[in-house]
């Protein structure tokens, strides 16, 4: 059976899906590896790499793509400079494994579905012990928050700890992580290993305990409805709860040298939790990083993958900071995508055991076939207007 692992066409996308540590496992277990020429290039895992780890490299894509049993990605298919889309070049019957984005782009479902291509998205991964292993939004998340802090440092005209100097102390940044998923709590950590004095804020209460125990002071909101969703996720509130959330806040955020924002909640746009006023009242020089930035942003005024100043405030607004730290990135991610392949593949096939939790929901589309209900949704719900 062959794996094949691409070379990413995002300019922006610097990761790769296998290292060359994941292609030699692969390969003692014998399994044939194919690598596209230069996949590994941009984070640092180069051909000679591959090679030495018995992989096969190519630079003839489409006889990678045409003749893979299994196609591994970081990022969902494209369309390559040949003009041809990489979910077409796939032969039918062939697997796919990447982040394949479900819900923000459900017709790739659909054409990975009619081209007979069996999916699994990497979001899809559901969130219980045994596949902690093979989290990939989790292992990238907590490199977004690690990556949030330290482009936040970079920009905050002031240090992070505190100082005592010669000229006298200098007080410690006061630093707020809104959301306290795996990426706020390493924005915590991170933070508080720099020296910042660190507070936090999650509608769900049950994160308290984890807060406080890196050293960060919980904000406290009391709610009066269900705030977490299936996978320990956060739940899309009310509106009342929203208002009661940014009034909780308001004075948080004006008080803070940093604000590092990172509540999602999954198929749905960031909730909007900082507002253009809040910000106003911000002191001149203070840094939000808005890692919700691609799904709308938690801040007004955010604009995805850039940087603005609005009222002396430097708003941030990254996408795809995972990709910012490539090596350890793609080693994780490699990790994840090992674990995977090696929870489908039985005895040098890929045996799908649709009775086994892991499989079922990660898997989007099989015989032509889209498994997943709530992408089905979108696909036939009516089209919003206005």
């Amino acid at each position: 059976m062959r794996i094949a692992v691409a070379k990413e066409v995002d300019a922006n996308e610097r990761r790769v899906a296998l290292t060359p540590d994941g292609a030699s496992r692969l390969v003692k277990q014998g399994l044939e590896v194919w690598v596209e020429a230069g996949a590994g290039d941009r984070s640092f895992y180069v051909d000679d790499a591959y090679r030495a780890a018995g992989a096969t490299v190519t630079p003839d894509i489409n006889e990678l793509w045409s003749t893979a049993d299994v196609m591994l990605k970081v990022s969902p298919p494209r369309d390559r400079e040949t003009g041809q889309h990489e979910a077409d070049m796939l032969k039918p019957g062939a697997v796919l494994l990447g982040f394949l984005d479900p819900l923000g782009n459900p017709h790739l479902a659909q054409r990975l579905a009619a081209r007979n291509v069996t999916a699994f998205s990497m979001e899809l991964i559901p969130r219980i012990s045994r596949a902690q292993s093979m989290d990939a939004l989790s292992s990238q998340a907590s490199i977004a928050g690690y990556k949030a802090v330290l482009v936040a440092a970079a920009a905050l005209p002031k240090f992070f700890p505190m100082l005592t100097t010669a000229a006298g102390t200098i007080a410690p940044a006061k630093v707020l992580i809104i959301g306290a998923g795996v990426a706020g709590l390493q924005a915590i950590a991170t933070a508080r290993r720099l020296g910042a004095v660190v507070e936090a804020f999650d509608i769900r209460p049950a994160v308290k305990t984890e807060v406080q125990s890196l050293g960060a002071k919980f904000v406290e909101v009391q709610l009066e409805e269900e705030t977490v969703a299936a996978g320990g996720y956060a739940r899309e509130v009310s509106d009342a709860a929203k208002q009661r959330t940014q009034e909780t806040i308001a004075e948080h955020v004006k008080q803070s040298d940093v604000v590092i924002t990172t509540a999602q909640v999954p198929g749905r746009a960031a909730p909007r939790l900082v507002t253009a006023d809040m910000v106003a009242q911000m002191k001149p020089g203070s840094v939000i990083v808005d890692l919700a930035a691609e799904q709308g942003g938690n801040c007004e005024g955010t604009e995805p993958g850039g940087t603005v100043v609005r009222h002396g405030v430097t708003m941030i607004g990254p996408i795809n900071l995972p990709s910012s730290v490539p090596f350890h990135a793609s080693q994780t991610f490699s990790k994840n995508m090992l674990t995977l392949v090696q929870h489908l593949v039985k005895d040098g096939a890929i045996a799908l055991n649709f009775e086994d939790e892991i499989t079922s929901g990660a898997c989007l589309t099989h015989e032509h076939n889209i498994r997943n209900e709530r992408v089905r949704g979108l696909l036939t719900a009516p089209a919003q207007v206005g």
